[in-house]
């Protein structure tokens, strides 16, 4: 049994632990869904999983192997209010060694329908725009470029940038 529900502050250090080994470093490599190749440094800094969790517009949804507070974090995803209208998506992540078994899917429903239940038209995301295969994933469930792009915020050699894509919800 697979539990989604908000993450407390409790959470923190399973979810900076999760991030790390889904997004960087070779543990990542695991699964398909990584920075590693791109990125070397830390996904999240000291301290901002506590801001997050402490930020009335941030709702971290987490995927426990079991219905218990203490079990495994297995999975997550971040949904922000930016206002009445727009949530942005962020850190949807599952350990890599369960990738691929819809996981992934599941918490990007929970948080569509987290956004929905608050009344929000549409949600958006920024994905590194090298990333074909994420992005395809994104698109096969209804997401679509809007044309902007968005700087990486750490100056890289060579840049990086952000696609920006989003989602209408509709009625909840």
């Amino acid at each position: 049994m697979i539990a989604i529900a908000a993450a407390s502050p409790k959470d923190a250090t399973a979810l900076k632990a999760l991030i790390e080994a889904a997004y960087r470093g070779s543990s990542a490599r695991r699964g398909w869904n990584h920075e590693a190749d791109i990125l070397d440094d830390e996904r999240t800094g000291p301290g901002e999983i506590e801001a997050l969790l402490a930020d009335p517009a941030v709702t971290i949804l987490t995927a426990r192997e079991g219905a218990r507070d203490n079990e495994a974090l297995i999975g997550c995803v971040a949904v922000t209010f930016k206002d009445a209208a727009l949530a942005y998506l962020g850190m949807l992540c599952v350990a890599p060694d369960l990738q691929s078994a819809g996981l992934g899917r599941r918490l990007l429903d929970a948080a569509e329908e987290h956004a929905r239940g608050e009344g929000i038209a549409a949600m958006e995301m920024t994905v590194i725009d090298s990333r074909d295969a994420l992005i395809a994933w994104y698109e096969r469930r209804g997401y679509l470029r809007t044309g902007e792009t968005r700087p990486f915020p750490v100056l890289r050699d060579p840049p990086v940038t952000f696609a920006v894509l989003e989602k209408p919800l509709g009625p909840a």
